[in-house]
C-alpha cells in the first residue's frame, strides 16, 4: 500500500502538490488549458513550476479579460502534449490538492487521456476542506479564504499565484489547529484513487447506477470478492474511492487489479447472481455460506418446469425476467420472449441451495411467476 502523504501534515514525508489551472472555459472535453501552476511541498522544502499552454483554440475575450492571458501570449507556448510526460512525472504519486478540485483534476485527466496517459492521483479539494474545518462559514471561494485568513495574493486568476494561495491556506490550517484535528479532517475529505491503481473513475462511471453484482479480481486474475447492490456504481466506488472506507475495504482495494459487473434488473436478480457467483468462483474475501437446519437439499420443485420471475429496476425503470428451474438460477433476460432461451435441461438438473434459500419463502408468499414450457411461454401452447 502507498504511504500516507498526510503523516507529517504541513511538510509531509511524501511530496504533495498544490495545483491551479487557467482554461478557455469551464466545459470538460471542449475547453482547454491555457496555464498550469504547481507548488510542490515535501521534506526537502518547497518548489514552484508554471507554464503557459497553447490551447490550440482561441481564448474567449471575457476569459482574456479575467485572467490577463491573451492569444498572443500562448501562441508560442508548448502544447499540453509537449508538456505531458514531464508534467505527469512532476505530479505522479503526489497527493493532488486544488480549489474546487473536480474542475482542475477533470481537465488534467482529460488532457492526459488525449495523449494516451493515465492520471489518477489521490485528490483533496480545499473547498471541501474549508467547509469541514469551518462549517459555520457560508463562503469558501478563494477570495473568501484570502479575506478570512489574511492570505497574500501575488495575483488573481493566474495559475501559480492561486496555487500559492492554497499553500498559504494549508500552512494557516496547520498553525491554527492541532495535528490530530487536521489529520481527521484531511482523511475525511481526501478522495483516494491510488489504492486501486488499475481501476480509475472512467471504469467506475461505466457501471450501471441500479441493481447488479460485481466481482473484484487480484493478481493472476484470482477472484477476490463478489458483492451486490441496488446502487451498483455507488457501491463499487465506496470500496475503491472516497474517505469513509473500512479497514477491510482499504486492504481489499490494494489487492484489486480488475473488476467485472453485471446488471440484474432488480434486487432478487442481484441476490441470485451474487450467490451463484460466490458458489462457482469462491472469492477469497467472501465468507462461505453457513448451512441451516431448515434447509432441505433436493426440496421438491413446485412447478412442472422452468419459470420466469419479473422484476423492475427502481433506478432505471427497466424490466428483467429471472429464469429458474428445479431451484437452479439459469440467468436473466431483458425480455420475456428471450427468457425461454435460457432453459437448459443439463443446468436445470442441478439443485442450488442458495437459490432455494432466496426464493422458497418468496414463492410461498405468492411471488408472481410466468411458467415456461420447452423454452417457450406456457401460454403459447
Amino acid at each position: 500500500m502507498h504511504p500516507n502523504p498526510l503523516a507529517n501534515l504541513a511538510f509531509p514525508s511524501e511530496p504533495i502538490v498544490f495545483v491551479d489551472l487557467e482554461t478557455t472555459g469551464g466545459t470538460f472535453g471542449v475547453d482547454r488549458i491555457t496555464e498550469i501552476g504547481i507548488v510542490e511541498v515535501g521534506p526537502s522544502g518547497v518548489s514552484q513550476w508554471s507554464s503557459l499552454v497553447n490551447p490550440q483554440k482561441p481564448i474567449p475575450a471575457f476569459i482574456q479579460q479575467l485572467t490577463g492571458i491573451t492569444d498572443a501570449m500562448v501562441r508560442d507556448a508548448p502544447t499540453f502534449e509537449q508538456l505531458a510526460s514531464g508534467l505527469l512525472e512532476r505530479m505522479n504519486g503526489r497527493l493532488f490538492i486544488a480549489h474546487n478540485a473536480h474542475f482542475d483534476h477533470g481537465f488534467l485527466k482529460d488532457e492526459f487521456k488525449r495523449t494516451g496517459l493515465r492520471f489518477a492521483p489521490d485528490v483533496l479539494c480545499t473547498v471541501q476542506l474549508s467547509r469541514a474545518v469551518y462549517p459555520a462559514e457560508s463562503r469558501h471561494g478563494l477570495d473568501a479564504l484570502v479575506a478570512r485568513h489574511a492570505l497574500v495574493p501575488s495575483a488573481r486568476h493566474r495559475a501559480l499565484a492561486d496555487a500559492d494561495l492554497l499553500w498559504q491556506f494549508w500552512q494557516h490550517l496547520h498553525r491554527a489547529h492541532a495535528p490530530d484535528v487536521m489529520r481527521a479532517h484531511l482523511d475525511r475529505v481526501t478522495r483516494r484513487f491510488r489504492l486501486a491503481e488499475h481501476i480509475d473513475e472512467d471504469t467506475i462511471e461505466q457501471i450501471v447506477a441500479g441493481c447488479g453484482v460485481y466481482m473484484f479480481y487480484g493478481e493472476n486474475d484470482a477472484p477476490l470478492y463478489a458483492g451486490r447492490s441496488v446502487r451498483l456504481r455507488q457501491r463499487v466506488r465506496s470500496h475503491l474511492v472516497g474517505p469513509r472506507r473500512s479497514a477491510k475495504d482499504l486492504r481489499l482495494a490494494a489487492l484489486v487489479r480488475r473488476l467485472e459487473w453485471k446488471a440484474t434488473g432488480g434486487e432478487i436478480g442481484a441476490l441470485l447472481a451474487e450467490a451463484q457467483w460466490i458458489a462457482s468462483a469462491r472469492p477469497a474475501h467472501n465468507r462461505a455460506p453457513k448451512s441451516r437446519s431448515g434447509d432441505v437439499r433436493g426440496a421438491p420443485w413446485p412447478y412442472s418446469g422452468a419459470i420466469a420471475i419479473e422484476e423492475r429496476d427502481a433506478a432505471s425503470g427497466q424490466r428483467a425476467w429471472h429464469v429458474i428451474d428445479n431451484w437452479c438460477y439459469l440467468g436473466t433476460a431483458s425480455a420475456l420472449a428471450q427468457a425461454g432461451a435460457l432453459c437448459s435441461g443439463a443446468r436445470a438438473s442441478a439443485f442450488e441451495l442458495s437459490t432455494y434459500r432466496i426464493l422458497s419463502e418468496r414463492l410461498a408468499r405468492g411471488l408472481a411467476v410466468t411458467p415456461l414450457v420447452s423454452g417457450r411461454l406456457a401460454a403459447a401452447n
